[in-house]
């Protein structure tokens, strides 16, 4: 299926690697440029390099070393997108972090640091990227998690997963009138080196294993890939009436209706 997205201009924050890089990658492989950032310098340029190789259609990639907890890092990405590119026709948030544990040892300063990571770069891209998308219809895409959804991992992480999920149902509301749409995606467990279930499952194997077998309906992981090309469907206009919803990509793994 053509997805519709060559000569399109999609913007991945956090692309350098995981479910941003296989979201950059579904794109790009479908013909749209893309404007990946990061903070790390070296992963960034290694990864820019790969989605060149694996671009479709004559499209181009471009790196962006930004830090999108703030707001200079944010506008430094989608400024770069639209001066490169001369437009923008897709957002995808992909970033977050979330640390601390149980109510009592987890600090203000945890619970700050999971909602400026995660969901004030998702305000903040969206905020800047809605003038940009208004100018031909588009999509915003967050990235949440089925923990966003139902109880599981940290207690922050929880948190502000939920949030995204809330913030995509009222920019969907008020974005439609501007032909944009807003979905989130929630993705399950995801296996990818160098990412916390690989770190997990290195560090106790038999562990994960039992995990797996409990948890996991198919017997594995999920893959970056499988987020990545659902992520490319929704940025694209084959999901034109696919809006202020979570879709949920986890292999059967969430509990929730």
């Amino acid at each position: 299926m053509d997805l519709g997205l060559t000569g399109k201009v999609a913007v991945v924050t956090g692309g350098s690697r995981g479910l941003g890089f296989a979201a950059a990658q579904a794109l790009i492989a479908e013909g749209a440029h893309v404007v990946v950032c990061a903070r790390g310098a070296e992963q960034l340029q290694k990864s820019v390099a790969q989605l060149r190789a694996s671009a479709a259609h004559g499209a181009g990639a471009e790196g962006v070393v930004a830090d999108v907890s703030t707001e200079a890092g944010v506008a430094s990405v989608i400024d770069t997108a639209v001066a490169r590119f001369g437009r923008l026709d897709a957002l995808v948030n992909n970033v977050g972090v979330a640390k601390g544990g149980d109510l009592e040892s987890t600090s203000d300063a945890e619970w700050q640091e999971a909602f400026d990571q995660t969901l004030f770069p998702a305000v903040r891209a969206s905020r800047l990227a809605a003038p940009h998308l208004r100018e031909h219809g588009g999509a915003i895409v967050i990235v949440s998690s089925i923990f966003g959804r139902e109880s599981g991992g940290r207690m922050t992480y929880n948190a502000v997963k939920a949030a995204e999920i809330s913030l995509t149902k009222s920019l969907a509301l008020q974005l439609a009138k501007d032909q944009i749409r807003v979905v989130s995606v929630a993705p399950g467990s995801i296996l990818f080196e160098g990412g916390s279930w690989w770190k997990r499952q290195q560090a106790d194997p038999a562990g994960i294993a039992d995990f797996i077998s409990r948890e996991l309906p198919f017997g594995r992981f999920g893959r970056p890939e499988e987020v990545g090309t659902a992520i490319a469907f929704l940025a694209s206009p084959r999901a034109s009436w696919v809006s202020g919803t979570t879709v949920v990509v986890d292999g059967c793994q969430s509990r929730m209706f």
